[in-house]
């Protein structure tokens, strides 16, 4: 049966809000493609009528050229974006979606649009994010950069899935596919090549359910030059910089839980112990000096810790953190814990300053036990009035991502 979707007239209803709701959406931000725009949506009907969905296909244009006159006339919805900018075109087109999923690209023909089966079968399969993979796929001789193919995508590939503990292949490939709903609630803001690291670690993030599919893809067409070499050798260091400052960001918890957890459990090995004196282990002495490092990597710690806590609550979409943070630093028990921790630190500084003040507050002549002692209470003393502060902001924080 013939696709209802296929001629420019049905193209243009189904913008207009006339006949069924498309199944798919080829949502593609073009600059000044005037070259290849045609040829591409020749693409995109070739795709839809193999695969027999409902579709349509929206441009997000920012050219100066004839690129949004020639989409038009090949039947796709266009939608003027001012501002230039990936990120900016997509945020410009994402209101105008109507199809149930989801498929972006670009409109130069090194993506293969006519090849859309494997995409709408992961979908059809309850997947919500399909990435493309062009390492699974199929990579044209000289379509991508040694350096690109060999190095700045394997690398940020693998930092990516070191920080987030994925399994992702390519995760710059600009073929990729999601579902209307999880676009929406993900929110993208990045306005530039950003947005393709954003929309790979907000997935991870909202643990959508995630598939990779192989893409094939090309070189330029003869007389395009790609809008990095457009835009100068420095243009793809740049993009690449982008992206990486994107995964950090949002991989901030992979910096402080795990390492602020083990940096707090090794200060308290180094401090506690030795709050009622110095510790020989063999030749080796553990005194003052040592546990003053073990008090500061303990404070540091904790203060990690916290930080990581807080992160997590700014990437919770589902609410899961908000609710396991919250039943570990239960207002009350934390409240109870601080000023416990309060009163044991003083209790333990208290013998230093009795000294101090017995020797008329002058300095011992030599360390003592009760300078240990002091040590230890400051730990205390100081983890008290983080706890403190820390579940004041965690119980503030919750209720601010809450209300949206």
């Amino acid at each position: 049966m013939a696709n209802p979707t296929l001629t420019a007239d049905s193209l243009a209803a189904l913008a207009a809000g006339v006949g069924d709701e498309p199944e798919l959406t080829i949502l593609v931000p073009t600059l000044n493609e005037e070259l290849t725009v045609g040829d591409f949506l020749d693409w995109c009907r070739e795709g839809i009528e193999r695969s027999g969905v409902r579709a349509e296909v929206i441009i997000v244009d920012s050219s100066t050229d004839g690129t949004s006159d020639r989409a038009t006339e090949k039947g796709a919805r266009v939608v003027n974006a001012p501002r230039k900018g990936l990120g900016r075109a997509y945020q410009v087109g994402i209101p105008r979606v109507r199809g149930k999923y989801v498929l972006m690209g670009d409109a130069d023909c090194t993506y293969d649009f006519r090849e859309l089966e494997g995409f709408l079968r992961k979908f059809r399969e309850g997947y919500e994010f399909v990435m493309g993979s062009r390492f699974r796929g199929y990579i044209q001789p000289g379509s991508m950069p040694g350096l690109h193919r060999y190095f700045g995508t394997p690398f940020t590939t693998w930092i990516l899935n070191v920080l987030y503990g994925t399994k992702f292949s390519d995760i710059h490939c600009g073929m990729r596919g999601i579902t209307r709903d999880a676009l929406v609630r993900m929110q993208l803001e990045s306005d530039s090549w950003q947005y393709a690291s954003e929309m790979v670690l907000k997935s991870v993030h909202m643990k959508l359910r995630t598939a990779e599919v192989p893409v094939r893809f090309y070189k330029d067409p003869e007389g395009r030059l790609s809008h990095h070499k457009r835009s100068g050798w420095l243009s793809p260091w740049k993009a690449g910089w982008s992206n990486l400052e994107v995964m950090l960001t949002h991989g901030a918890e992979f910096f402080t839980i795990r390492p602020g957890l083990a940096m707090m459990a090794v200060g308290l090995l180094l401090t506690l112990p030795l709050a009622f004196g110095p510790i020989r282990v063999g030749h080796v002495v553990f005194s003052l000096y040592w546990m003053l490092f073990g008090l500061t990597l303990a404070v540091l710690g904790m203060q990690t810790v916290g930080l990581g806590c807080l992160t997590q609550l700014l990437h919770d979409y589902s609410g899961e953190a908000s609710r396991r943070w919250l039943k570990v630093f239960r207002y009350n028990r934390a409240i109870v814990l601080s000023g416990a921790l309060f009163m044991l630190g003083i209790g333990l500084i208290i013998p230093l300053v009795r000294e101090y003040w017995n020797l008329g507050l002058r300095l011992p002549v030599e360390i003592g036990q009760a300078n240990y002692m002091a040590i230890g209470g400051l730990l205390f003393v100081i983890m008290a009035f983080s706890l403190f502060v820390f579940t004041l902001v965690l119980h503030c924080t919750v209720l601010r991502v809450r209300r949206g």
